[in-house]
């Protein structure tokens, strides 16, 4: 069995960012274990933001770009030795992968990941892998790492996504607020999984929180994973995770599965505008799975360039997102033009239907969403 483990700031540094010697310790016992059981697996570690800023002697966690690389550069050897000095203890090799988004959307970076990690396996090399946060040339992409753990459990085709945090699992409300908040052992996979909500909010040293862990459970199930959150130090929480305990909150795999391209677009991907449709297009998108022509463009909101991500809208209504191959610009001198209008050279489809993900069921603009292949 192929185990993704993520394993958020919270859980593996102190109330000052400092690395805490006993979580990475307790998480390589347990990585260990699973090796001696037969098992694969690859470590997604949050962290070395924090850890960068407890090294330099920071008073608080830097806002501007610039410092935070920095910063997340001087942090990240300090977290690999940790685990490499853990994990020899057991006689197992690491090996440190960063990524970023573009690792898992761009065909010739996904299959190149897929293949590296699959030699570091064979190898019996123990990935640990975080995103490259000293080279992201907008912002910290996702920090939060709990996505691209749902990503490269994906690309992997790992059995169970586990992601690690400081709480038991998704409760029915905040239980530090709210006594009378209740676990939910259980997400079936036909549950409406948009029905629990939880704030961004976390411990302050990383940058994600229970948020951005439903929305990498829910890419998990629709990867075809099975995923659970739950408290990274509970005891053999990994031993629990594999063998399908209810050890947090399990989230059943969906019968239906995206492609980590189409999970990259569903989810992970920063939307830059809308493209309103006519009611014909939305039929022929939806129901007849096409691509979307200018013919049925009405409206263009937003200032996206090609490969940029776009909600596609209709009366209002978001009802799929994709990712565009004409600028903002150039598509709004072309609304509701035919193809053989259009000017030569130009691309055909403003968003192909490969890069197309249809959403389930259907929400109003700016809410959150459910894809569907």
């Amino acid at each position: 069995m192929l185990v993704v483990a993520k394993i958020g700031t919270a859980s593996i540094t102190d109330a000052h960012g400092h690395i805490s010697v006993a979580a990475i310790a307790k998480l390589a016992d347990e990585v260990a274990e699973r090796r001696t059981a037969g098992d694969e697996v690859i470590v997604v570690s949050s962290g070395a933001v924090a850890s960068g800023v407890a090294a330099l002697g920071m008073s608080s966690r830097p806002t501007d770009m610039q410092t935070l690389q920095a910063v997340s550069a001087v942090g990240q050897a300090r977290l690999v030795e940790r685990y490499r000095i853990e994990l020899d203890r057991h006689g197992l090799i690491c090996a440190q992968l960063l990524v970023d988004p573009f690792d898992f959307v761009e065909r010739s970076q996904y299959l190149h990941l897929r293949a590296t990690i699959a030699r570091l396996l064979d190898l019996g090399v123990v990935p640990i892998v975080n995103e490259n946060d000293a080279i992201a040339n907008d912002e910290l992409r996702y920090g939060d790492n709990d996505r691209i753990a749902a990503l490269l459990a994906n690309s992997a085709r790992a059995d169970v996504l586990v992601l690690l945090t400081d709480m038991d699992g998704v409760y029915t409300a905040d239980p530090r607020s709210d006594p009378d908040a209740r676990l939910i052992p259980l997400v079936r996979s036909d549950d409406p999984l948009l029905a629990i909500s939880a704030g961004a909010g976390g411990s302050g040293r990383g940058s994600g929180g229970m948020a951005s862990k439903l929305t990498a459970a829910r890419m998990a199930s629709w990867s075809g994973i099975r995923s659970v959150i739950g408290r990274a130090s509970r005891p053999g929480i990994l031993a629990g995770a594999v063998s399908d305990e209810l050890v947090g909150t399990t989230f059943e795999a969906h019968d239906r599965a995206l492609s980590a391209r189409r999970l990259w677009i569903a989810f992970a991907a920063e939307v830059t505008g809308r493209v309103h449709v006519d009611d014909g297009a939305r039929r022929a998108l939806v129901d007849g799975h096409k691509s979307l022509l200018p013919a049925g463009v009405v409206r263009v909101d937003g200032a996206f360039a090609p490969g940029d991500v776009v909600d596609v809208v209709c009366d209002d209504t978001a009802f799929a997102r994709g990712r565009v191959s004409v600028a903002a610009d150039e598509l709004d001198g072309v609304v509701g033009s035919r193809t053989s209008d259009l000017p030569a050279g130009m691309v055909h489809e403003v968003v192909h239907r490969d890069d197309l993900v249809v959403l389930e069921p259907v929400t109003p603009v700016g809410a959150r969403f459910n894809p569907s292949t």
